[in-house]
């Protein structure tokens, strides 16, 4: 992995938890760096992008000051990726993060090629998100 890869992976986190780049921006900019997915872990507050070789670059990400809720409650998180694709008013990706747990939710994978995200339970409950057709 180069420098400019890192620090894209870099880059696009803090956007995201900055609120400075849309989910649809970040995905293109990491894909751009040669990128082919990336897990966002809430239990250990970390976020792993993936190179299409199989490298990776783990970084620290925002601790959610919530608890991961036992059961995995799929409307709820729909309902908080809904909030996400539409950006409605005073929508923030840390409050997104906390819906997520609230909902259940203990990390997700985000795969480019595949076009989806994965939103795993505590117990291994999961609820598949494709993206949106644009």
């Amino acid at each position: 992995m180069n420098e400019h890869q890192r620090a894209t992976a870099g880059s696009c986190l803090e956007a995201a938890e900055g609120n400075t780049m849309a989910f649809p921006q970040i995905v293109g900019t990491l894909m751009e760096a040669g990128f082919e997915s990336y897990v966002i872990d809430f239990r250990r507050a970390t976020a792993t992008y993936y190179l299409l070789d199989g490298e990776s670059i783990e970084l620290p990400a925002h601790r959610v000051d919530a608890p991961i809720a036992s059961a995995f409650d799929t409307a709820r998180m729909q309902a908080a990726i809904r909030e996400a694709q539409q950006q409605v008013p005073g929508y923030t990706y840390r409050g997104f993060c906390e819906k997520a747990v609230l909902a259940g939710c203990a990390g997700y994978v985000v795969s480019f090629s595949g076009r989806r995200a994965l939103y795993v339970g505590r117990t291994a409950e999961t609820h598949v998100e494709h993206f949106p057709n644009q």
